[in-house]
């Protein structure tokens, strides 16, 4: 996922998102959760998210935030457009087993 954040904002979407990785570590199914900053262009984030199946991912999209942490809405009000998601199914490559599971 691709998210573009409000001028100069980038460093703020970017910590926030951090945060969200911090929670999900450990979350059943997911496999890789990376927050990237476009080199160019600081304002620009990239999320990379590998999870074993659908049903892990909607579980962390369904699952309350903790009290101390950030909200969807934390996110969104960063954001200066929508964010732009490609769904991909993992082939293999360095980092997960072949079959792309754990």
């Amino acid at each position: 996922m691709t998210m573009s954040a409000r001028p100069g904002r980038g460093g703020e979407l970017a910590a926030v998102l951090l945060s969200v990785a911090e929670r999900l570590r450990g979350f059943p199914g997911c496999e890789i959760y990376l927050i990237s900053q476009d080199r160019a262009d600081p304002d620009t984030v990239h999320v990379t998210e590998v999870w074993q199946d659908d049903a892990s991912a909607q579980a962390a999209l369904a699952s309350p935030p903790p009290a101390d942490g950030p909200t969807p809405a934390d996110v969104l009000a960063l954001l200066s457009g929508p964010p732009h998601r490609t769904d991909l199914t993992v082939l293999g490559g360095v980092g997960l087993p072949p079959d792309g599971r754990s």
